[in-house]
């Protein structure tokens, strides 16, 4: 499984960073709408939504909310980023409410009615406002008309920066949880009861892992010596949340005993199963960025 995994990520790992960096904004935003709604159908399968009428239905209002976003955020010289960083705020919002969710983990999951509509909230909520965080991200919140040019690479340089946060602090996670899991926490586990081979020394190695690329790829971006106290605390806090982001979609599978989200990705899963921390992710670090002004 290790190596499928390996040789799967090493595979798609080229194509990823190509089209982040050499796409103008608005071809990567289409591309990345098309994964993401992919994962989003994954999401509704875990919410029982079986009937794929119902799910077709539900992607299309979620894709036509993407596009009434751009839609209404046209002006005279482009795009404004108010609305898009409004969506980003309400991601935020929504992940540190799903903490909430994780503690009280049975929430919802007595198959009814109302389990599945929150369930079906929150796919749109963690999607929308990710896929808002990209595209501010990447355009450098579409501030000139070069933005959305392949000459201009620090945007495009950032997304990649927070993408590799969490890319790095996946793979970390997982190589240190084998190699040192059980060894300095004994028997305590990060989330027993939602994703029992999780554990603490998976999330320190992965916490180190992602701070570590990051700075990387951040000093490409054109990261300072004075900004990267500012950015090692968006980068701790943007791993924490990707690991909530993994735990929650842990929680979905679990509460319909589903091991995978899907079998599109040979090792991985499904393309929720690598979605996941992204989603929790990108709003988080598009804030900070925001925030912190680098």
């Amino acid at each position: 499984m290790t190596r499928t995994r390996i040789i799967a990520a090493l595979v798609m790992a080229p194509f990823a960073i190509a089209a982040i960096l050499f796409l103008p904004t608005q071809w990567l935003s289409a591309v990345v709408a098309l994964v993401f709604l992919i994962g989003l159908w994954e999401w509704f399968k875990l919410a029982e939504i079986d009937d794929t009428l119902s799910r077709t239905l539900l992607l299309i209002a979620n894709l036509m909310l993407m596009v009434l976003l751009l839609w209404a955020s046209r002006t005279g010289a482009g795009l404004s980023p108010a609305l898009f960083q409004i969506v980003v705020l309400a991601g935020v919002g929504w992940w540190f409410l799903s903490l909430l969710w994780l503690r009280f983990f049975n929430f919802a999951s007595d198959h009814e009615t109302y389990g599945r509509v929150f369930k079906l909230a929150a796919g749109t909520l963690a999607v929308i406002p990710a896929w808002c965080a990209l595209c501010l991200i990447h355009s450098d919140n579409f501030q000139t008309p070069a933005a959305d040019s392949v000459d201009n690479l620090r945007g495009h340089l950032w997304l990649l920066a927070a993408l590799v946060i969490v890319w790095a602090a996946d793979s970390g996670a997982y190589f240190a949880g084998r190699h040192f899991g059980g060894r300095l926490f004994g028997s305590r586990k990060l989330a027993p009861r939602i994703s029992p081979n999780k554990t603490i020394e998976g999330l320190l190695g992965g916490l180190l892992a992602g701070i570590a690329a990051g700075l990387l790829f951040a000093a490409f971006a054109g990261l300072t010596p004075p900004q990267v106290p500012a950015f090692v605390m968006v980068a701790t806090v943007t791993v924490l949340f990707s690991v909530a982001g993994d735990l929650f979609e842990s929680l979905l599978k679990r509460h319909v005993g589903a091991k995978d989200s899907g079998n599109l990705i040979p090792g991985h899963g499904g393309i929720l199963d690598r979605l996941d921390g992204v989603l929790a992710a990108l709003p988080i670090f598009a804030l900070g960025k925001e925030l912190s002004g680098f």
